[in-house]
């Protein structure tokens, strides 16, 4: 006889959105989030906080937008930003690591790129995206690339920060 044990996971369909599926987790798992987003401008925290008791998960968000806000608001160093500039794996992973801390939460997520139509330089083409999941135990960042205008890749960053989190969730 096969028996199949699975972790308890809230309960969601397929038919909900993104959003609301991290919602349910974090919920359940009383785990709290901080968010630091740059080339998103915001849209991550807007996403999350139209969830009806999203207060019991979401500490605190930051807009990090400009080099002086990410040193001042997120402490991340001059230094690690002149030698691999805002838009790198190592800004998101710093930037993650850096709210979660401040905060002092279970998770912090971190979202820096270039949304366009200008700013790509010839290593970091429009598109370009680190999104980044700081937890405890370790810093999870991914690269994406994405077409589209300036808010389809900002949609597009936001829809995978989600499904990041998802999955380090999950």
């Amino acid at each position: 006889m096969l028996f199949l044990v699975k972790r308890f996971i809230p309960s969601y369909n397929v038919f909900m959105s993104p959003e609301k599926i991290v919602a349910r987790l974090l919920i359940a798992q009383h785990k709290t989030l901080a968010i630091a987003e740059s080339c998103t401008g915001g849209y991550l925290t807007h996403c999350l906080t139209n969830i009806p008791g999203s207060s019991k998960f979401l500490e605190a968000a930051v807009v990090a937008y400009s080099n002086k806000a990410k040193q001042r608001l997120l402490r991340i160093p001059a230094g690690i930003l002149r030698q691999h500039g805002a838009v790198s794996k190592q800004i998101a992973q710093a930037m993650a690591l850096c709210v979660r801390t401040i905060h002092q939460t279970d998770l912090g997520v971190a979202i820096t790129g270039i949304a366009g139509p200008t700013g790509a330089t010839k290593t970091k083409p429009v598109g370009v995206v680190y999104i980044a999941v700081s937890a405890p135990a370790k810093t999870l960042c991914l690269e994406y690339l994405f077409k589209g205008d300036r808010i389809r890749i900002k949609q597009k960053a936001v829809t995978q920060a989600l499904y990041l989190l998802k999955k380090c969730l999950s």
